[in-house]
């Protein structure tokens, strides 16, 4: 009997154990991607006030920056011979960043929790990089950099936007 996933089992030459484990690591990075790109998008679209303008333009550039990590997500967990998410209710099972459903969130709330939650990013993708260097997954490695520095600019931007003088 074949296992499940063995149509999908991509060869790499990553210890089955690393593989595992960066796939974790990545799948959970994933999640809170969609989830950070869906909140970002949602402020997007319910931002009010006086810099209205500013604020929705900026959050859709944020959300469009998230969005386009995503693939490249997915294919870095494919590409060890993994299987990544498959629906938004394997991305809620996964995500650790909080959904906002709020009927009202002010300007201010959202650039904060925004600021914080690509904060909280920058955290797991820091833990993921020590997960895939020690699986000497090196092409895994070099994008992460590139995705903290990303999220690292984006709550730079909510942090600066939001200060009062």
């Amino acid at each position: 009997m074949t296992e499940p996933n063995a149509k999908l089992k991509t060869p790499t030459d990553l210890k089955s154990n690393d593989a595992k484990t960066v796939a974790e690591a990545l799948n959970g990075i994933l999640a809170d991607s969609f989830a950070l790109y869906f909140k970002t998008k949602n402020f997007h679209w319910h931002v009010s006030g006086p810099h209205f303008r500013d604020y929705h333009l900026m959050l859709d550039d944020q959300a469009a920056q998230i969005l386009a990590t995503t693939d490249v997500i997915a294919e870095r967990v494919r590409k060890t011979g993994n299987t990544t998410l498959r629906s938004v209710g394997d991305i809620a099972r996964h995500q650790t960043i909080k959904d906002n459903d709020a009927a009202f969130v002010s300007a201010d709330d959202m650039l904060a929790e925004l600021r914080e939650d690509n904060l909280k990013l920058v955290e797991l993708l820091r833990e993921a990089k020590d997960i895939v260097d020690e699986a000497k997954d090196n092409a895994t490695s070099g994008i992460l950099d590139e995705w903290t520095d990303q999220a690292e600019e984006r709550a730079w931007f909510l942090f600066e936007t939001s200060r009062k003088a």
